[in-house]
């Protein structure tokens, strides 16, 4: 059955301090909140939806939830209850801190049928999470995956690519803990938002933004963890409309909109370049196998991989086809 968020956004509810690279508002577009039009939200949002159909979900993103205001808490979760019981919706899902899961808050989340929860944890070296001034540790965030896992709820662990004091080391090694501790992921490239503190950062010299080839980079071999893992990766970069193109929103750095598109661009390069390496490829036919769906990924973005390849290996030919009995980014190669 197919599956569909009805997203609801609670923009900075419950956070404790602003970490460096967080402007709410910016990101979801939505820079107040009123919980009394939650229920209208969800209501318009079903009207829209084939629920016989599709598997429905009303998820609470943008704050942190479990850190809001106890009595509102329990009134959004009763307003998104009501429709489970209904039968309109299947689950709930929502995100919040490390610092804010409890065996109390998750006897309550459980109660209300929640489903999902989503973590950010942006990274798991200390040294970053002190630099973004996060508030918690990662033996705090630690604590709250296996907190969560013991009471049975599906886990997504959010990330960041980017961040100030972080390196492709730290980002690997955080994103191996986040495959051992939970189920899936998302990953975020950090986008250096006007009117941030990493905003000033950037400004004073002190933090400098990732070029586009590095952030490419890292995403990659980010994706290559969690699929050697066997963990879903949910989503790569923010969605997000045409404001995250407007400098007056974004400060510097090279932000992309495809930039999941392109990551997994890099990936497919990279394992068919080990594949080749070492082989007889000048003047040879080349096929490349590849899961279904995915023709596009390993040609790349303006076809940029099939052309490099060609190139750089002297092949005559390079075919992409896909099979279905092929998952992941794997490939298979035949060398004709």
């Amino acid at each position: 059955m197919k599956h569909v968020n009805i997203p609801v956004f609670i923009p900075h509810l419950g956070c404790p301090n602003d970490c460096v690279f967080c402007n709410q508002k910016r990101i979801s577009g939505t820079s107040c909140f009123n919980k009394n039009d939650v229920d209208n939200i969800i209501k318009n949002a079903l009207s829209t939806v084939d629920t016989t159909n599709y598997e429905t979900e009303i998820a609470f993103f943008g704050g942190s939830f479990t850190g809001i205001d106890r009595n509102d808490m329990i009134y959004l979760l009763e307003t998104a209850y009501k429709y489970i019981k209904q039968g309109f919706v299947t689950s709930i899902r929502l995100s919040t801190r490390p610092d804010y899961i409890d065996e109390e808050i998750l006897d309550i989340l459980q109660s209300y049928r929640v489903k999902n929860i989503e973590l950010g944890l942006q990274s798991m070296d200390d040294e970053v999470l002190k630099i973004t001034q996060r508030g918690h540790t990662s033996e705090q965030a630690r604590k709250a995956c296996k907190l969560i896992k013991k009471y049975g709820f599906n886990l997504i662990g959010q990330m960041m690519i980017g961040l100030p004091g972080s390196t492709l080391e730290k980002e690997i090694n955080t994103a191996e803990i986040i495959a051992n501790l939970c189920d899936g992921a998302r990953v975020y490239p950090t986008v250096v938002l006007r009117e941030t503190e990493l905003c000033d950062m950037a400004k004073r010299g002190e933090y400098t933004p990732l070029r586009l080839d590095d952030t490419i980079e890292r995403t990659g071999e980010v994706l290559l963890v969690f699929d050697k893992a066997k963990k879903p990766v949910i989503r790569i970069g923010l969605q997000s409309g045409d404001e995250l193109y407007d400098p007056d929103v974004v400060y510097g750095g090279d932000y992309h909109p495809a930039i999941g598109e392109l990551a997994e661009n890099y990936v497919y390069y990279k394992r068919i370049c080990e594949e080749l390496n070492g082989k007889q490829t000048e003047g040879k036919d080349i096929i490349v196998y590849c899961s279904a769906g995915c023709v596009s990924k390993v040609i790349g973005q303006k076809k940029t991989n099939k052309i490099n390849l060609t190139k750089n290996y002297n092949i005559k030919s390079l075919k992409i086809v896909e099979k279905n009995d092929i998952k992941g980014y794997n490939i298979i190669l035949d060398i004709l």
